[in-house]
């Protein structure tokens, strides 16, 4: 069997995996809270962990593999995007404008991850679906002198448990010093966290034991994982962003409410994403929603392929030029695969996925592969990291297109043949792109039979940088010609401005 290596965060290194149960092999990931679009740091565990699931369902098995991804709809930024509704005139009770805004986002954020080739996880549980469980996981941590209650709310007491902080390999102390922590009169440690809180009586609530309320978000992981996986499970993943508080908290509640188990064995984090070398941020007009790449025209295997060519665990960076090779490069994987059957999966490729998930190195290896034309590998190869080249061939932006013509000004200048001018390139192209590329061929094959081969490499290499690569052919009959291949969108007046 493949052996899995996995940088696990809390050992801070790479390990070998080995499953509690082979049988079963067990994942959580953290989902979105569902008030708004997913922007691309949302997106990219979404396509990490899409990898590491087929590549778990690739080694036990596809009906031995639970993934469970997470949505939580009962969050204060929630309750905040509705009263802003409300502001805005939407007259239904505060808590008819959270369903409806909860259903509606968790629609788009299928919409926009199924565009990206991400499977469905093995379960989406929504936190209020699972309030009787956390209340449960509270009163057991209060019965275990874990959590304490003060004023309607319950709080985690984390000098209760003396691992909290190897997670983020800091201490509790100096998490105090350097933290922005809530201060508030009921807290007996200014780190404890909030495991629930009082509701008012518009806001989403629940009656528990200390009155009537919601969870607090770390608890809401907690429980849902313990219902789903049970005590103890594999791996447990999400953003480097989740690791201190979030993850930290979860391991500290869960580790008490069940210190029989030992809660996830690995966890996983990706690191963040950067829009042309800068940080992602509203304020410097380069925060991308997934939907307003969509939108922009970029196809979602594109931005997919993009965000593998990173490894997970370094920032991901995307540009223009990033996307318009990732474009250049599928359409030529594409291509290469029209008419073939998927074989084995490429014995370099699935090692460089199971080495720590190197999407990097995996896509140097089908690269590899398409080069030594191996169509049959590289379609079942690519496959694995969710590329599908037989859909994506039949894509518009990816459909290749051909158009040839006799050439009959070499006539009318007294040559005795008729080359044949061909254009062959991607998805649609206008005639005056057709007419630019033909003029391009006619003029560059003037120069090769004038035997001006300087100029005639100088206008190969003109138009390369263009987008059109000019080749040289000859018809069974010893008849001359020249093809141009369109990369992808080009610009006439430049091609007919080439000297």
């Amino acid at each position: 069997m493949t052996e899995i290596r996995l940088h696990n965060s809390r050992t801070r290194r790479k390990e070998p995996f080995a499953p509690l149960d082979a049988q079963n092999v067990r994942m959580y990931v953290c989902g979105p809270t569902v008030y708004d679009r997913a922007h691309l740091g949302n997106a990219r565990p979404v396509v990490v962990f899409d990898v590491l699931y087929r590549l778990l369902r690739h080694v036990y098995g596809e009906n031995h593999v639970t993934y469970v991804r997470n949505f939580t709809d009962v969050d204060d930024k929630i309750n905040a995007r509705a009263r802003a509704m409300q502001e805005a005139g939407d007259t239904r009770p505060l808590n008819a404008i959270i369903r409806a805004l909860t259903d509606e986002t968790i629609g788009w954020y299928h919409a926009d991850m199924d565009a990206l080739g991400a499977l469905r996880p093995s379960h989406e549980p929504r936190a209020t679906e699972f309030i009787v469980q956390m209340v449960a996981m509270i009163e057991g941590l209060i019965a275990k002198g874990h959590a304490y209650a003060a004023e309607g709310h319950v709080l985690f007491d984390v000098r209760s448990y003396p691992d909290y902080g190897k997670l983020s390999g800091r201490s509790v102390d100096d998490m105090i010093a350097g933290a922005r922590v809530e201060v508030a009169p009921y807290k007996r440690d200014p780190m404890d966290f909030v495991l629930w809180k009082p509701s008012s009586a518009e806001e989403p609530g629940w009656d528990s034991p200390w009155g009537r309320g919601r969870p607090g978000w770390h608890i809401e992981c907690s429980a849902m994982a313990h219902e789903l996986l049970g005590p103890a499970f594999d791996i447990h993943g999400g953003g480097i962003d989740l690791q201190f508080p979030h993850h930290e908290n979860e391991i500290a509640q869960s580790c008490c409410a069940h210190p029989e188990a030992d809660f996830a064995n690995f966890w996983l984090h990706n690191e963040m994403v950067q829009v042309e070398g800068k940080k992602m941020s509203k304020s410097l007009g380069n925060f991308f929603t997934v939907r307003d790449l969509l939108e922009q025209g970029w196809p979602g295997e594109v931005i997919r392929f993009v965000m593998l060519s990173t490894h997970y665990r370094k920032p991901m960076d995307w540009t223009e030029e990033k996307a318009r090779e990732a474009i250049a490069t599928l359409r030529d994987w594409a291509h290469t695969v029209l008419g073939a059957a998927p074989s084995q999966v490429d014995e370099d490729f699935r090692d460089a996925l199971s080495d720590d998930l190197n999407t990097a190195e995996a896509i140097a290896v089908l690269s590899d592969l398409h080069r030594r034309e191996e169509a049959d590998r590289l379609l079942a190869s690519a496959a694995m990291i969710g590329l599908d080249l037989k859909s994506i061939s039949e894509k518009p932006w990816a459909k290749l297109f051909e158009f040839e013509a006799l050439d009959g000004r070499f006539l009318k200048e007294g040559i005795d043949y008729q080359p044949t001018i061909a254009v062959i390139g991607w998805g649609s192209v206008s005639e005056d792109e057709q007419d630019a590329a033909s003029e391009l061929v006619h003029r560059w094959l003037r120069c090769r039979r004038e035997r001006d081969f300087v100029k005639a490499d100088t206008l190969r290499e003109s138009a390369a940088m263009l987008g059109v690569e000019l080749r040289a052919t000859r018809s069974k009959s010893g008849v001359n010609g020249g093809t141009a291949f369109l990369a992808g969108q080009i610009d006439p007046a430049k091609l007919e401005a080439l000297k």
